[in-house]
């Protein structure tokens, strides 16, 4: 048995920079994790053939760079060996089954040079200047606790910045789609087919609400912050992160599996595992989903039924795979343009990226699915052999238990068993292949990673959505799970908690700063005790 004033359960993203935040104010911490490593969806391996060094899950940082936690600790990361690569040009790309290419660049004037149309340019340049006039607000009100009084600064700034037109404007947006918010703005094709494939990795679809208010901050993130990759792979990102726990004395414990959390009066006090336990005699945080918080980690009856039963409805989303690819040379596109984009989407904008998704929703394999073209040794050439290069390919429009091919070719009955990966990793190389001529005899090597193989290795990966939960509306915003819970000196963190999934560690800053903050009560009481006589 330890005693500390915090336990953190997951030691993901979240849970770091929980821990880390924690300990720097001098708190004693223990984060917990039943992997061999920190981390959680950010690793780096050799997952192919030797020297090449791939980004087994998660690989890119715009949302860490710009986001608190990397303001806060930044610095101490790139201290400990934390370095990024990134572009100063072309960002990402789209290339449609006709070959017609969109080529997204950090500077929004060589972006707009693509686009046919006059207006186009015009309402494209309206909308990036437009939200980088909101975006401290917006970002603000993000990164809030939504159902805490604290909104209201943001809110406040948002109004006297844009007026009340503004703010209804941005709750219509809230409520738009982004193929809808697009097919108002745009007349020509090119903003759908560079942006619309984006929404996918906020977890929604073309046609999901929210996607409205997605589009403009996805491009206009990735104009200011690029797509930053971690130089010599994410597993260096996770190191300098371990550097960091170490130095500020927080105890990590790997290779455990939190079973329950301690109860004493009601009130949170640790939490256990078979044969072990840690008493924490501040708080514990959970980075975990409202299914295993409420359903699992406590004990029947500890909550309201009303709380259980919300968590037990908590849905997820769809299930995702990534394909890794060592190549012995640079993808041959068919438009040299691509070689220098780090991320390119094979899609035809909302129209095929959406039918994959209802294809997937169905749990059909989608016949055309958007394929996410990670080219990250076009930033970080370290990754790879001299000459030689790599593929990250993910797929965010699959079906964790698939009842049939939408095109009709490969056999589901056993599931994701090897042969149906190979089959749908075959798929998804002979779709980039279309459009670099003689990639497939470059490959020689290829893992694949599998919406079972995502479940298996996180817990919170339900049904292969790494995610944390669906984030369409009802599920998102101030209806995502809330950090406070109705059991004293418990907290939630993660994923499936607000501002949701991603790479920045809001939630678990969000939380560590409200216990860091002095209650009313707190306060008073220090002021009695300074004060004379």
């Amino acid at each position: 048995m330890k005693r500390v004033d915090a336990v953190v359960v997951g030691a993901g993203i979240n849970g770091m920079a929980a821990a880390a935040r924690l300990a720097g104010a001098g708190w004693s911490v223990a984060l917990v994790d039943q992997h061999p490593r920190v981390g959680g969806f950010v690793a780096g391996e050799e997952r192919t053939v030797p020297g090449y060094r791939h980004d087994t899950y998660s690989s890119w940082h715009p949302l860490f760079v710009t986001g608190p936690v990397y303001a806060e600790l930044g610095a101490d990361l790139h201290r400990h060996g934390l370095e990024y690569a990134n572009s100063d040009g072309p960002v990402t790309a789209s290339v449609s089954d006709a070959g017609d290419v969109t080529i997204g660049h950090r500077d929004v004037e060589q972006t707009v040079a693509g686009f046919a149309e006059p207006a186009d340019r015009d309402a494209y340049r309206a909308a990036i200047q437009r939200f980088g006039a909101h975006a401290a607000h917006i970002g603000g009100l993000l990164g809030s606790e939504l159902r805490s009084p604290g909104v209201l600064g943001p809110l406040w700034g948002l109004a006297r910045a844009g007026g009340r037109h503004e703010l209804t404007a941005y709750a219509r947006e809230v409520a738009t789609s982004g193929r809808a918010w697009l097919r108002t703005h745009f007349r020509g094709p090119e903003a759908d087919r560079l942006w619309a494939p984006w929404l996918l990795h906020a977890g929604l679809a073309p046609d999901s609400a929210s996607g409205g208010l997605m589009v403009p901050v996805f491009a206009a993130t990735m104009h200011a912050a690029g797509l930053p990759v971690v130089v010599g792979g994410a597993g260096n990102f996770v190191s300098a992160w371990e550097r960091l726990l170490a130095e500020r004395g927080v105890t990590v414990h790997t290779g455990r599996r939190v079973e329950r959390v301690v109860l004493q009066d009601g009130a949170a006090a640790g939490v256990a595992g078979d044969g072990w336990s840690i008493t924490a005699e501040r708080a514990v945080l959970a980075s975990v989903t409202p299914p295993a918080l409420y359903g699992s980690l406590l004990p029947p009856g500890a909550v309201p039924a009303a709380v259980a039963g919300d968590a037990a409805r908590f849905r997820p989303g769809r299930a995702a795979m990534q394909v890794h690819v060592a190549l012995s040379a640079p993808v041959p596109w068919r438009d040299p343009a691509l070689a220098a984009v780090p991320l390119v989407h094979v899609s035809d904008g909302s129209a095929s990226t959406a039918i994959a998704c209802a294809e997937a929703e169905a749990g059909l394999l989608p016949r055309r699915p958007t394929v996410v073209v990670g080219q990250q040794h076009v930033l970080d050439p370290s990754r790879v052999p001299a000459g030689a290069a790599a593929l990250w390919l993910q797929l965010q429009e699959v079906p964790f238990a698939p009842v049939g091919d939408a095109a009709g070719e490969l056999d589901v009955s056993a599931g994701w068993d090897a042969t149906l990966a190979r089959g749908y990793a075959d798929r998804v190389l002979d779709r980039v292949a279309a459009h670099a001529p003689g990639l497939r005899d470059l490959v020689v090597g290829t893992d694949v990673i599998t919406p079972a193989d995502l479940a298996a290795y996180n817990p919170n990966a339900v049904a292969g959505d790494p995610y944390g939960g669906s984030a369409e509306l009802d599920q998102n915003f101030i209806w995502r799970a809330g950090h406070a819970t109705p059991v004293p000196r418990l907290w939630h963190i993660g994923a499936s908690t607000h501002p949701g999934p991603g790479l920045g560690g809001a939630s678990g800053h969000l939380v560590a700063g409200r216990l860091l903050t002095p209650t009313p009560r707190e306060r008073l009481r220090r002021m009695i005790s300074v004060r004379p006589g």
